[in-house]
């Protein structure tokens, strides 16, 4: 365990899954916590026992990230509490139900939680951490986000926005002393699965990684400094040349002239 005092990290959906194993986690490795969900039961349970392990501070900020009311509480704490040093978003929903057979307000109830929230809580952020020169922003997004042919459309684009965020904020901060990294998990052994109507235990094992195991990972990667971390990507070098090839790609992507299989006769 490392005694050291790194500040504070804020988590968003910590009462389970892997946002209760960041808290965890981090607890362990010097950071005192804000831990934000919806279940104040569960956010307590896991304050006392991280707090009896550890001896970390550990705060509860019950607040349903789809209630704007609640939402700009949480975004009221980030910006004035100058403790917090890494905020983790990670509050997230998904549906594996093919997009046509899904309902609209489910969908803009997802958007609003995966894209919108995080966008204002990073927001609410990184004024703060630039102003101190340093600071940490952790976006947990999905394979989705680069596979949105895997599950539903709207859940893969949320992810998207998530990466392509990450990257646009990494490109804008580094320079500032602050690290993003932007994590892509494959499946994982959560609830999520059971929300979304399809219980892990109906996937193939082979796919499915424990969500101790990902966030482990996860949290290698940031030590690493990653800005993209894929637990599951073995052949990591596959990765680098799609990379490669998108970064090539962005330098032609804007002409004063159409490609000439666009001309037309006259």
């Amino acid at each position: 365990m490392d005694h050291t005092h790194r500040g504070t990290a804020l988590i968003t959906g910590a009462s389970s899954g892997i946002g209760a194993i960041y808290a965890d986690r981090l607890a362990r490795r010097g950071y005192d916590l804000i831990l934000v969900a919806r279940n104040r039961d569960k956010l307590n349970a896991l304050a006392s026992r991280i707090t009896d392990e550890t001896h970390r501070e550990v705060e509860v900020l019950d607040a349903d990230l789809n209630d704007r009311q609640s939402l700009a509480a949480v975004e009221h704490k980030l910006r004035q509490d100058a403790s917090i040093t890494l905020l983790v978003n990670n509050a997230g929903v998904g549906t594996h139900t093919p997009l046509l057979d899904s309902d609209v307000e489910q969908m803009t109830q997802m958007i609003e939680l995966n894209v919108t929230a995080l966008t204002r809580l990073t927001y609410a952020a990184v004024p703060g951490f630039v102003a101190r020169g340093k600071g940490t922003i952790i976006n947990i997004s999905s394979i989705t986000s680069i596979a949105p042919e895997v599950l539903n459309g709207v859940y893969g684009a949320s992810k998207a926005f998530v990466l392509a965020f990450s990257q646009s904020l990494h490109h804008e901060l580094a320079g500032k002393g602050i690290r993003v990294q932007a994590v892509l998990p494959g499946a994982t052994a959560t609830d999520f699965w059971a929300l979304g109507g399809l219980p892990v235990e109906h996937l193939d094992p082979a796919i499915v990684m424990p969500a101790t195991d990902m966030v482990d990972a996860a949290l290698a990667g940031l030590d690493q400094g990653e800005l993209i971390t894929i637990p599951s990507l073995h052949a990591i070098e596959t990765w680098q040349v799609y990379e490669d090839a998108r970064r090539a790609m962005s330098g032609q992507l804007s002409r004063n002239v159409p490609a000439p299989r666009y001309a037309t006769a006259r």
